[in-house]
């Protein structure tokens, strides 16, 4: 026998829909009439997708390198849609934590290993000719990866660690993302001047990032694991999502974009800079800015051995 409702059934259920929303039912199956049915390119909007792919140069494998990041950006979409779920969930458990942070996990596990597509994928000598019309662009600039930062941890852990001292829960947010960690890498460093990486990056997105910032700093990952019960904080699984997460992004995902940079960066073409002007090495690599979402998982001796051995 069929599990599905049966045509009174559905009549039914569609006119309960309607009138929690003050709808006629009657004028919504009318326009069933005259509907267009459903299509694949149309649903997934493929056209316009594949409509995105503009190139600054006629080097072939530039297609790669926009193709590629516009991909990035599409799984850091979908990371945003998890963590935004845990952030908003009422009745909040284990199951359902660790089964976003493991979902969470895989797309970033895909970020980590996509990078060959770039590493091996593009020719050195191609990528050190179009990289000259990205400046002062840079991967430095995507907005939603700042959000899943923000979105992940407690706001002190984003601080440069050279000011971590001077700010707490009560330092204005405005001060707070001065002293952010990838502050450092569009900044002059002996004067304090921001560069145009950075200018262009705040003139576009500052606001929304400050916004962002304070919504987050009463639900972000690690605000929501310290609201669980004491009980399920130690519980083995959620436990080793939470700390499967962390190492993901901020070892293996981060040192999969450090290696293809160098790749690129110290092929011996070109001025060994990246197109942003940063120091992207002190930037990049998890050693030197030790970005850790829950740092009260991880033992003294993970923690002082954070990087350095990679």
């Amino acid at each position: 026998m069929s599990n599905q409702p049966n045509y009174d059934e559905i009549i039914q259920a569609l006119q309960e829909k309607y009138d929690k929303i003050d709808q006629d039912t009657d004028d919504h199956l009318y326009g069933l009439l005259y509907s267009k049915p459903i299509t694949y390119w149309d649903y997934i909007q493929t056209d316009a997708l594949l409509s995105l792919q503009t190139q600054r140069t006629t080097l072939p494998d530039e297609m790669v390198f926009i193709a590629y990041h516009q991909i990035n950006e599409l799984l850091f979409k979908m990371i945003l849609w998890e963590l935004s779920q845990v952030a908003e969930k009422e009745d909040l458990d284990v199951t359902f934590f660790e089964e976003k942070l493991m979902r969470i996990s895989r797309y970033f596990d895909m970020l980590s290993t996509s990078f060959n597509i770039m590493r091996e994928g593009m020719s050195v000598e191609q990528y050190m000719k179009f990289r000259y019309t990205l400046t002062p662009a840079s991967g430095f600039q995507s907005a939603q990866y700042r959000q899943i930062e923000f979105a992940s941890t407690e706001l002190i852990n984003l601080i440069d660690y050279r000011f971590r001292k001077d700010i707490d829960r009560n330092t204005p947010y405005t001060h707070a993302f001065e002293h952010l960690y990838w502050q450092a890498a569009g900044k002059d460093y002996k004067t304090g001047k921001k560069s145009t990486l950075l200018v262009n990056f705040e003139k576009r997105y500052k606001d929304e990032f400050l916004r962002f910032m304070e919504a987050y700093n009463t639900k972000n990952l690690w605000t929501r694991f310290k609201e669980l019960p004491e009980q399920d904080q130690k519980n083995e699984k959620l436990v080793k999502a939470m700390r499967h997460y962390d190492y993901t992004v901020n070892i293996s995902w981060v040192m999969a974009h450090y290696n293809a940079a160098k790749h690129y960066i110290e092929s011996g073409i070109g001025d060994g800079e990246a197109t942003g002007g940063s120091d992207w090495k002190k930037y990049m690599h998890p050693k030197y800015q030790r970005r850790i979402f829950f740092p009260e998982l991880w033992s003294n001796e993970e923690l002082e051995n954070w990087g350095n051995n990679l």
